[in-house]
């Protein structure tokens, strides 16, 4: 199958016109080489470790969340070389979807709150400004309900249900509304949508000093960037195989912080 009909199945899976302002152009087909495409390899990041391993399993592609290259370059650096040359040393077309999975219907954030076991599950509809001239639609985070619980009796159960180390923030014991944003959502623009549709605790990635101080009563659980977001990229694969003529594997490269 020619990479030209499979890419419009990844575009029905997360429409690019649901990316933001700041992915236009670094989205879709990153590193098209017009190739036949028999095995296609997923992950989070295209890392050199899943470029190499995307090559020892003959993938003719793969599928990112985060692009090779975000900010417009000048200079190619050796490291970029390094990691472009293992590309095109084995075939390898590369594709992005970023933050138009993240919106996408069964994307990023709904594979998370299905992970977490949320129910009665919603987008969130209102747009904000939570970064000086960055506009985030706030419909890449979901709001979902849980059995009444305490703080860390959910952050043990996030813990688990993401296979990852968790810090939190909040020692309330009435938690039953949550909200999900894959990634990096501890933004004060996030935090005030949360207090607007009276969460109880917010989970995400890359807690920051200024949203803690700024918290108020709502518990803050942090479960790491990388395992917010990498369920998604593993569900995907189940999806690809459904849709698609070829063989797909999920590529896992977890970054393993160690925690003292």
């Amino acid at each position: 199958m020619n990479i030209s009909s499979i890419i419009p199945v990844l575009e029905q899976i997360a429409p690019p016109e649901l990316a933001e302002d700041f992915d236009k152009g670094k989205i879709g087909a990153i590193l098209n080489l017009g190739n036949d495409i028999e095995q296609i390899a997923v992950a989070l990041d295209p890392t050199d470790y899943v470029l190499n391993r995307a090559a020892d399993i003959g993938a003719d592609m793969l599928i990112t969340h985060h692009t090779l290259i975000f900010h417009p370059i000048t200079v190619i650096t050796k490291p970029l070389a390094d990691t472009l040359k293992i590309a095109l040393d084995n075939n390898i077309s590369l594709y992005s979807m970023h933050t138009n999975y993240d919106k996408a219907q069964g994307g990023v954030n709904d594979v998370l709150a299905d992970r977490l076991g949320l129910v009665n599950v919603t987008g969130l509809k209102i747009n904000v400004n939570v970064n000086l001239n960055i506009n985030i639609d706030s419909e890449s985070g979901r709001i979902g309900e849980i059995p009444t619980c305490s703080a860390d009796t959910f952050a043990k159960h996030v813990s688990r249900s993401l296979d990852t180390h968790v810090q939190y923030v909040g020692n309330r014991d009435d938690i039953s509304r949550v909200m999900v944003i894959g990634g990096s959502g501890f933004r004060a623009g996030y935090l005030d949508i949360a207090r607007d549709n009276e969460v109880d605790a917010l989970v995400s990635g890359e807690l920051k000093h200024d949203v803690i101080r700024a918290r108020g009563d709502i518990s803050l659980i942090d479960a790491t960037h990388y395992a917010t977001e990498n369920p998604a990229m593993e569900h995907l694969c189940g999806r690809l195989l459904d849709m698609l003529d070829v063989d797909v594997e999920f590529i896992d490269h977890n970054p393993f912080i160690n925690v003292m």
